[in-house]
């Protein structure tokens, strides 16, 4: 299948089907999408959830933020990951975001990559989100997704993935799709055993031809039996290992006497 096939069907079935996919961060302002997406890096966005509400109390603008520290910040993340580091970047980005951006978060990739904690990827959730720029965001589950379905061609960075991925898809849906590919990727496409049983884009995607073939199948029942086989062997091995072991105990008692 040519590669503009897939991304027409990729397109098709989330048009239809998840026509209002959103991040799953809850903010309230870019403010607070911003200090979410930062804490988000190598965390869930559920744990975000949690810790969030509490922060924003305390923290609601940027002014306040820029008026605190990282030792301030921390009691309220210290359950993220890494949380000694995230303080410091959410406190050295309120500071600049108020002397710099004078409290406005922007729009421009460039210049939110000028604040602490701000890499390319959140710098491109706040561009596609708050301001529906036509920019995508690569995390793990982007860069996986992409690769296994096909949209991308062995592309080894985020970088390349992104670029891919802004190459081939309409401008329109680049902001959506990327929360599609996230979406899937943390659902069905998972990591370590993707669920390509309950998954609807089997029929064009590049990862299950390639491990749902006849000789994929075949290479997986012969993985089954030797794990198997080799379990089996394992259990006798251990049971004639606490035979062996009682055998001596009962011997050494018997000398004793």
């Amino acid at each position: 299948m040519l590669k503009k096939e897939r991304y027409h069907h990729f397109v098709e079935y989330f048009s239809k089907n998840q026509p209002d996919a959103v991040t799953e961060l809850h903010y309230n302002s870019p403010y607070q999408l911003l200090v979410a997406v930062i804490l988000s890096a190598q965390c869930t966005d559920k744990r975000i959830n949690q810790v969030t509400p509490a922060l924003f109390e305390r923290f609601p603008d940027a002014e306040s933020l820029a008026a605190s520290s990282a030792e301030e910040i921390f009691p309220y993340i210290r359950s993220v990951s890494y949380p000694n580091n995230k303080a410091k970047h959410l406190a050295g980005m309120g500071k600049i975001l108020v002397e710099q951006f004078n409290s406005v978060v922007p729009s421009s990739i460039d210049q939110l990559q000028k604040m602490p904690g701000v890499g390319r990827k959140t710098a491109n959730v706040i561009a596609s989100v708050v301001y529906d720029a036509p920019a995508m965001a690569v995390d793990t589950h982007v860069f996986r997704v992409a690769n296994r379905i096909g949209l991308t061609n062995n592309a080894r960075t985020p970088l390349a993935v992104e670029k891919e991925l802004v190459k081939y898809l309409p401008n329109e849906v680049l902001s959506i799709a990327h929360h599609w590919l996230i979406l899937h990727g943390r659902y069905i496409c998972v990591a370590r055993t993707p669920k390509c049983e309950i998954c609807p884009l089997t029929w064009f995607c590049r990862y299950y031809e390639r491990t749902h073939t006849e000789t994929a199948l075949l290479k997986a029942e012969a993985d089954k039996a030797r794990k198997a086989k080799e379990a089996a062997k394992k259990k006798k091995l251990n049971v004639i290992a606490k035979e062996l072991k009682k055998r001596s105990v009962s011997n050494t008692n018997t000398s004793l006497e």
